[in-house]
Parts: C-alpha cells; structure tokens; sequence
C-alpha cells in the first residue's frame, strides 16, 4: 500500500511538472529551419540561468588564473576574440537580443579538446582543440558557432528543467517543495545540467545546423564544420553505434552538415561580398 501510495505522489508529480512547463521558443528558425518548441520549467528563468553562469564562469576563470593556464597564448586568444567578435553579431538573425549580451571571451591551457558556451554568452575555449586538431580559422569558427548555438536556444536551461523535474517526479516533491528550496539546489541543477549531463542528439543536431549558419552569415565558409568533424571522429576513435549514443553518429552528423552547410551557402556568398 505504501509504494502504491509513492507512486501515486510520484505520478502526480509528473503530471503537475508537465502541466505547468512553458512552451518556449528561444529563437526564429533562421534558414536551417531550426523551429522545435522547447518546455521550461517555470521555476527555473533564464536569469536565473544566466546569474548561475556568471558565477561559474568566474570560478573557473579564477581556478585557471591561479593555474598560469588562462589566455597565456596572446595571439592564440586574439585570434578566438577575433573570430567570436564576427560571429557575436550573425547570431542576431535567431536571437535579436544575443548581440547585446555581455559576450566574454577566454582560452584556456589544457591538452582537451573542448570548448563550451554558457548561457548569457560566456565562451572559453581549451587551446589543446586549436592545437591538437591544427583548427583553421574556418574550424574554430565552425565550433565556436556551434557552442553558440547551443546558448542562443537555452539547451542548458531545457536540461535543468528536465533534471529538476526528474528529481521531482523520482522524489514525489512537487507537492512539497518550496521556492526556496528551489533556489538553493538551483546551483547544483545548472552544474549538472551544464556540466554533468551531456547534450542530447537532438541539441546536437540542432547547435550544428544553427552553427553553419551564424558561420555562413559572419563570412566563414560553413563547409568547415565538415572538416572540423571529420578531425573530432578521427581524434575521438570510435565510439560505438548511435543508439548507444547522447551524440550523432560521425555519419549522421557529417551526412546533416553537408545538407545544412550547403543551404547556407547563400549567405556565406554574400558575407564575403560584403566584407
């Protein structure tokens, strides 16, 4: 009776989570068509994302400043402001508002290959990526474009909002759990869902054809994506069937970006007439 009596609560729960998510669209489809409508948890704001952001952003800016690790290569972090700073105004064609965003840019001495962006438009970019793939111009701004992407529709916050709700539903809470409950584990949803959960397929697929394109418009041929990926699938190994995957298939994504980056093409033209 009693573990019929919890998952009553915990289905409840469920219900009363799916009920009251807002149906959200972060940004205008572009001409990828990117036009998913995405559900926020309501207890979970972009500001509130954005403010967790700015506080992790600083911490690890200062671990690595402490580490002699930060934008000690000054022409390596020119060159990743430079192109940030072209790619920052194309992401206005989905968000108005991004180009606004207080944008920070920092490179970071590690041997990783990684790169991320965290909502509000706070990037860093491990040198070992550039170094260790010999990244063009092209290619870093095919993946920076990418972790772009990923900020302008608020993956991070459509993970936290799945993440709180799972805790929810897992718990039966919703009944019970206070706003301010919900604010003190809000640092420890954004750690998770920013740097403890991997971005599904679907973010994936969707940070790569919005990547092309604010690539496409800020003058960068989109076709480097291609390449770029073709260089993570060698430098990654095989890992395994998709299905057994948060991430696209090498095939998969190589196959979508060439469909993608030619649509783009277009844009790319006209970028390089204008400039």
């Amino acid at each position: 009776m009693q573990t019929i009596r919890i998952a009553t609560v915990a289905f409840a729960a469920g219900l009363a989570l799916l009920s009251g998510c807002q149906s959200v669209q972060t940004t205008g489809a572009g001409t990828v068509g990117v036009e998913r409508t995405q559900r926020m948890s309501p207890l979970i704001s972009e500001a509130q994302m954005r403010q967790q952001a700015e506080l992790s952003y600083r911490e690890v800016l200062t671990t690595e400043r402490n580490k002699g690790a930060l934008n000690v290569d000054a022409a390596l972090t020119s060159r990743v402001r430079a192109i940030a700073q072209r790619l920052v105004p194309a992401s206005a064609a989905f968000r108005p508002e991004a180009a606004r965003w207080n944008w920070e840019v920092n490179v970071i001495r590690s041997n990783e290959i990684n790169a991320w962006c965290m909502p509000g438009g706070k990037i860093a970019v491990y040198s070992g990526l550039v170094s260790r793939l010999a990244l063009t111009d092209e290619e870093i701004a095919a993946v920076v474009g990418h972790e772009i992407a990923h900020a302008l529709r608020e993956h991070a916050r459509e993970r936290a909002s799945e993440q709180l709700g799972a805790q929810m539903v897992i718990t039966g809470a919703a009944a019970v759990l206070g706003a301010g409950q919900v604010g003190t584990d809000l640092g420890g949803v954004f750690y998770k869902a920013f740097f403890g959960l991997p971005n599904s397929r679907l973010h994936e697929t969707e940070a790569d054809r919005i990547g092309v394109e604010i690539a496409a418009r800020a003058g960068y041929d989109p076709r480097a994506a291609i390449s770029l990926w073709q260089k993570m699938a060698r430098a990654s190994g095989s890992n395994g069937p998709e299905f057994l995957s948060t991430h696209p298939s090498a095939d998969t994504r190589l196959k979508d970006l060439e469909v993608y980056s030619a649509r783009v093409m277009p844009l790319y033209e006209q970028a390089r007439r204008r400039r």
